[in-house]
């Protein structure tokens, strides 16, 4: 059986990374106003977050039936003879569970993980599949390998401004007003479900330094039976220039001189909730890729 995987670009990865590594990639809509946008296709970060700089009304949606039916189609008619598709947490958006009913016209041919994940931990799982899938493992394998690690994995984030988690009705307006008079940044985690409150912190600086003690705890506790070789850590961000970005990443590399960390950008849909010049920092445990 030849198995292809398939995602979108919650995961991080661009459609052209995807072609570049055999990955199908499903590029995530955005909605400017009454427009609606494809990440990558039809609309650019930068172009983003001009419009964010100029307050139009924004807003994430989930990938059209249509689109991602097409989209396995294609798959399926390229070779393979099966795929298994990783779209982000079921926890996070209600576009894992449609795509869950769109596969039951598929059979087996079609395997939808609910992998908790979103993101750079979401891209590990991605290369994982795509690892294991090289090894010659199965659509259903890899749906069961994912979905058995899918916890393992944490990810911390920060917000530059609190206005887009008050428009999403995440915190109230009062709270993000006495918020902003006090300078207090929240740090924000998905430990395999809901983005929840992890600390209230007081001061950009602040919230770095908490969002990497964070990580440092969980390889010594949750993750401290884990290889170093085993565990990935990445950093992510709405950044506006690539000075900030750099900076971010060369900080994170800092703390942790033992790993390799990068950076990848967060998707537009997920830029449409946390606003520019948001920090994160997430650590996977991934698959023994050989």
């Amino acid at each position: 059986m030849k198995t292809a995987v398939v995602t979108d670009t919650n995961s991080g990865i661009t459609v052209e990374e995807g072609q570049k590594a055999g990955i199908y990639v499903l590029p995530m809509p955005v909605i400017i106003e009454e427009t609606s946008c494809l990440e990558g296709v039809d609309i650019t970060h930068s172009q983003l977050y001009d419009a964010m700089q100029a307050d139009r009304e924004l807003s994430s949606s989930q990938p059209s039936p249509g689109d991602i039916m097409n989209l396995w189609d294609l798959v399926l008619k390229d070779g393979y003879d099966e795929l298994v598709y990783i779209p982000m947490s079921s926890a996070l958006s209600g576009s894992c569970s449609s795509a869950m009913l769109l596969a039951q016209e598929y059979g087996s041919k079609v395997q939808v993980v609910d992998n908790h994940r979103i993101s750079v931990t979401l891209m590990e799982s991605v290369l994982d599949a795509k690892s294991l899938a090289g090894r010659g493992k199965s659509a259903a394998e890899i749906k069961k390998y994912l979905e058995d690690t899918s916890m393992q994995a944490s990810i911390y984030i920060t917000v530059h401004s609190l206005k887009y988690l008050k428009k999403g009705g995440r915190i109230t307006p009062s709270a993000a007003a006495l918020a902003n008079i006090l300078n207090i940044k929240p740090v924000l985690t998905i430990q395999g479900e809901r983005l929840d409150l992890f600390a209230k912190v007081r001061g950009a600086k602040q919230t770095e330094k908490k969002m990497i003690e964070a990580i440092k705890n969980d390889i010594a506790a949750r993750f401290s039976d884990i290889p170093a070789k085993r565990l990935h850590i990445a950093t992510a961000g709405t950044f506006e220039k690539k000075e900030d970005a750099d900076a971010w990443l060369n900080t994170v590399q800092s703390a942790f001189p033992d790993y390799p960390v990068y950076y990848a950008p967060l998707s537009c849909s997920i830029a449409c909730h946390v606003g520019t010049n948001a920090a994160g920092i997430g650590v996977s445990v991934i698959a023994d890729r050989g």
